[in-house]
């Protein structure tokens, strides 16, 4: 049985080149969360920009073209989606990788594979530390 969308439901993009992996995350998030999803930086921009902008954005490190790192700095430097929480998503979970990401401007990462309790947990740890 499915939850039906509610207004109150944060809203979360997912980030991802593979769509499996999107698929993965989706499936684990959508019974608490409304889901929209993204296949590249550039596209990830746009709907982030997007009114109603997403409550947080997990999203992958290696992507071709715009990367991760580069896209959480677009979405940090812009008025529109500077306030929105970023959690990386990537295979390289060493200390480097977590400086790195918090250097422009993610929260965390989570690695993987995703742990199912770790990433339900990190999502409402992120969301529960914004206003409102």
């Amino acid at each position: 049985m499915s939850i039906p969308n509610t207004p109150d439901k944060p809203t979360i993009l997912i980030v991802d080149d593979i769509p499996a992996n999107i698929d993965l995350l989706k499936e684990l998030l959508r019974e608490r969360y409304k889901i929209k999803a993204a296949t590249s930086g550039d596209k990830a921009l746009q709907i982030a920009a997007r009114a109603p902008t997403p409550d947080l954005i997990l999203l992958d490190v290696m992507m071709p073209g715009m990367d991760g790192y580069e896209t959480c700095r677009r979405l940090k430097s812009d008025l529109t989606t500077a306030a929105i929480p970023v959690l990386f998503v990537t295979g390289n979970g060493d200390d480097g990788e977590r400086e790195k990401a918090q250097a422009v401007g993610a929260l965390d990462l989570l690695v993987k594979p995703i742990d199912p309790d770790s990433v339900l947990a990190r999502v409402a740890a992120a969301l529960a530390r914004q206003p409102g």
